[in-house]
């Protein structure tokens, strides 16, 4: 039997151990070495999903930009989601917005029953004179009243340039002289004749609104034709004009019509024909008296 020394015992048994210790070392390495190359790949990868990011919403924000700009620019399908399509806020231009309570303030011109031309319309009467809030700003205005067309009209204080007075008794003489002159057309296209005739009838100046009833006139000339839109541009003016003079002098409908007609020599067999039929004042208290 060979002999047992403890000491060759102790070797051994110190040798294995340490030999486990070390195997067991050397796999927990490799373990860490293992994990560590894992975190590396994934950190690599989401680093180029960000840059690939980067670059795609900086693609996406040029071409916001340059359709901003007025470009024409067409856009993907892919790129079109929705977090992306933020245009920065370094290209957002706010407008500023003017907060107005009140109208701007002017003195009023005019009295209420006053009679005033508006160019569009024609004579009106100043009816009321109003103070109103529309859309949270305060306003003063004009109330007016167009008979003849029976429509009532508003007009802002700080708009009455608009507006103008009636014309003076001269200015009545001086268009009595330009109807009874001798008409001016010109050789021009009736389409654009036409426009030139609107612009003056809704200018409001009655000068011009006498030149349009001259050169419109066609007297009691049943030879010439006349068109549906000529007739409706001359009776336009011609109502326009009779309304003015009646309210500047003063005279009944009738009375004004034939001041205008024998200016214009229109209807003038009719008015004979009127003067004719009627029998003398004598002859009228004879049968009275009968």
């Amino acid at each position: 039997m060979k002999k047992i020394s403890l000491i060759n015992t102790l070797k051994k048994t110190f040798k294995s151990k340490s030999s486990a210790n070390k195997k067991k070392t050397i796999k927990q390495k490799k373990i860490k070495s293992i994990s560590k190359i894992k975190k590396a790949k994934v950190e690599v990868k989401t680093k180029k999903a960000k840059v690939v990011a980067k670059t795609k919403k900086s693609k996406i924000q040029k071409k916001i930009v340059k359709a901003v700009n007025g470009k024409i620019v067409k856009k993907d399908s892919s790129d079109a989601s929705p977090n992306l399509l933020r245009i920065p806020k370094s290209n957002e231009q706010k407008p500023e917005i003017k907060k107005v309570k009140k109208q701007e303030t002017e003195k009023k011109e005019y009295k209420i029953k006053d009679y005033v031309v508006y160019p569009k319309h024609g004579v009106g009467q100043i009816t009321e004179f109003k103070k109103m809030n529309i859309g949270g700003i305060d306003i003063e205005a004009y109330i007016l009243k167009f008979e003849k067309d029976k429509a009532n009209g508003m007009v802002p204080v700080n708009k009455q340039t608009h507006l103008r007075p009636l014309a003076t008794v001269n200015q009545v003489n001086k268009c009595i002289s330009i109807l009874k002159s001798k008409p001016k057309i010109k050789r021009s296209m009736w389409s654009r004749r036409a426009q030139e005739y609107e612009a003056k009838i809704s200018s409001g100046k009655i000068y011009e609104l006498a030149e349009v009833v001259r050169d419109l006139n066609k007297g009691d000339d049943l030879m010439v034709d006349q068109s549906y839109s000529e007739r409706q541009l001359f009776e336009k003016a011609y109502d326009r004009i009779l309304t003015e003079f009646q309210i500047i002098l003063n005279l009944s409908l009738e009375d004004t019509q034939k001041k205008l007609d024998k200016a214009l020599k229109r209807n003038l067999e009719k008015q004979v024909q009127k003067i004719e039929s009627k029998p003398p004042e004598e002859e009228i208290t004879e049968e009275i008296a009968k």
